[in-house]
């Protein structure tokens, strides 16, 4: 499956993501709630002079009507263009990749990150999702 490369500018907004999810990682280590480290990816991410708005509500659209009556969030969308959403677990579950995905489709965006703090090493923590 051939898919149109990213913009430029989704490339450095995933880089700066990325950047402070070692920033946070380096500071604090791991073992704390995923509160924590969302508030200071927020906090950096703004720093850097990125929009970051939290805890988004996505709509869901089936059979061509918009329902409201069950609504999912996304931790943190940056720019209004890349999904990060953010753990703190031992145990990475495929179910996380899979809301990723499902948040990717239906907020209509390319370009995700999910985010594991509670590893040794945050190059272990983070998975690029790009459709």
């Amino acid at each position: 499956m051939n898919h149109v490369p990213l913009s430029d500018e989704l490339e450095r907004i995933g880089r700066e993501i990325v950047d402070s999810a070692y920033r946070v990682h380096k500071e604090l280590g791991p073992g704390l709630l995923e509160s924590v480290y969302e508030e200071c990816m927020i906090y950096d991410l703004r720093r850097k002079g990125l929009k970051v708005d939290e805890q988004v509500y996505v709509s869901i659209e089936f059979d061509g009507q918009v329902l409201t009556r069950n609504k999912l969030r996304i931790d943190m969308l940056v720019e209004d263009e890349v999904i990060v959403e953010n753990k703190a677990v031992v145990e990475m579950n495929p179910l996380f990749q899979s809301q990723i995905l499902t948040y990717l489709k239906l907020s209509k965006k390319r370009l995700g990150y999910l985010i594991n703090y509670n590893v040794p090493l945050i190059k272990n923590g983070i998975k690029r999702f790009v459709v």
